[in-house]
């Protein structure tokens, strides 16, 4: 749910409009702010000040003061000298998600099993803001990408296949809104950036049930992506192959590649 803050808003509780329904909703600001002061540690910036704590949320020093306190007293963050950093307990709030997801725990030997056969990595995602987030994932001893891949994991949905076969789920005007507020990057020079290229890949991808993504996140990178779908046919995750564009070109990979993807990703919707 997006959502958008109204102009009265009190401390404790306030009303914000759901740009999802454009209805009013009840929500605590200081659990939102709350949130926001765990999002700004990042890899960048691990370890922050008081002071860059509250430059990072737009914050006041008392305010950031008060959540950090709660987040150290609590055990999600710990406080060295002038420096705060979170602690592995922040790590329960992903896996308290993904323990309600008996999906991936029959999924796993699912994607143990294609990457055996491939010998290439398998991932699984979901779309959350504008971005994908590993859910899960089984790598390969072959390293194909300069950075690490783990559950958590958050790429552009834009630039990935994983992302555009999540994004052929929306609606054409949800789409068009997606892309309009999306900050798209060029990463390599092969990055689709155009709004009306991105719209007919995307179209293209919901024709054909895959995507195909080379080179736009990361030089020498290809994937291609499937969707999962639940018992009432709608996508609820995507499910990739990701290797060298080196080793393996477009053809092989729908010959090759894709047949094995998408019957492992009809055994995963199975599950749902």
């Amino acid at each position: 749910m997006t959502t958008k803050v109204t102009e009265g808003a009190v401390k404790v509780a306030t009303k914000i409009i759901d740009t999802a329904t454009d209805k009013p909703v009840e929500v605590v600001q200081s659990l939102i702010k709350g949130l926001a002061v765990i999002q700004a540690f990042n890899k960048q910036q691990p370890k922050m000040t008081l002071s860059e704590v509250a430059s990072a949320t737009g914050f006041s020093r008392a305010a950031s003061r008060r959540f950090l306190q709660t987040l150290v007293v609590e055990g999600y963050a710990k406080q060295e000298g002038k420096l705060f950093s979170l602690t592995a307990k922040i790590l329960n709030l992903g896996f308290s998600y993904l323990s309600t997801q008996d999906i991936w725990q029959h999924g796993k030997p699912l994607m143990q099993q294609l990457v055996e056969q491939l010998n290439e990595s398998c991932s699984a995602a979901v779309l959350e803001g504008e971005d994908v987030v590993y859910v899960a994932r089984v790598a390969t001893t072959k390293r194909i990408m300069s950075i690490s891949l783990n559950v958590g994991t958050r790429l552009p949905a834009f630039a990935t296949s994983l992302g555009r076969v999540l994004l052929a789920e929306l609606s054409n005007n949800e789409l068009d809104k997606f892309l309009s507020r999306c900050e798209i990057q060029q990463h390599t020079n092969f990055t689709k950036t155009d709004k009306a290229q991105l719209m007919t890949e995307i179209t293209q991808v919901k024709q054909q049930g895959y995507s195909i993504v080379e080179q736009e996140l990361e030089l020498g990178l290809t994937s291609i992506s499937v969707p999962v779908v639940n018992g009432m046919g709608s996508v609820v995750a995507a499910l990739s192959i990701s290797t060298h564009i080196s080793q393996t070109d477009t053809q092989a990979l729908i010959i090759n590649i894709l047949p094995a993807l998408q019957t492992c990703a009809d055994k995963i919707s199975l599950g749902y």
